[in-house]
């Protein structure tokens, strides 16, 4: 099972999240692609909130379909096109994640593939055994 970490020497998370997590050689190991806030039926939805709940949901479908679960996801990295909705985002990712803190970082960049897309998630997950 992995191990998240936040040493007492390195900086405390400004939100939740860890800043390591230890993984065995022997796991099966998940690349998510950038998930965006799309969903199965091609509709790509309204604002930001709306859309960072179609990530985690497109994110949870492809835990699922590995066989895996939300315990076993060890790494996000989330793009945002607007600082200013930061705060919903982080909202968002904490209830969806219902404490659960993987290793985490948090981009704002100027814009993602398609210029409706305001928020993209990239992860990995790791199972062991």
């Amino acid at each position: 099972m992995p191990v998240f970490i936040n040493p007492p020497n390195v900086p405390k998370p400004s939100s939740n999240y860890s800043q390591g997590v230890i993984v065995s050689a022997g796991a099966r190991r998940l690349i998510l692609s950038g998930q965006v806030g799309v969903g199965a039926d091609g509709v790509l939805r309204e604002g930001i909130e709306a859309q960072a709940e179609q990530v985690f949901d497109n994110i949870f479908a492809l835990l699922k379909a590995a066989d895996m679960e939300l315990k076993d996801l060890v790494k996000i990295v989330t793009y945002c096109v607007r600082p200013e909705e930061i705060p919903i985002i982080r909202e968002v990712r904490a209830r969806r994640l219902g404490g659960h803190a993987p290793a985490s970082t948090f981009l704002i960049v100027p814009a993602l593939a398609n210029p409706g897309f305001l928020i993209e998630i990239e992860g990995e997950a790791v199972r062991e055994g």
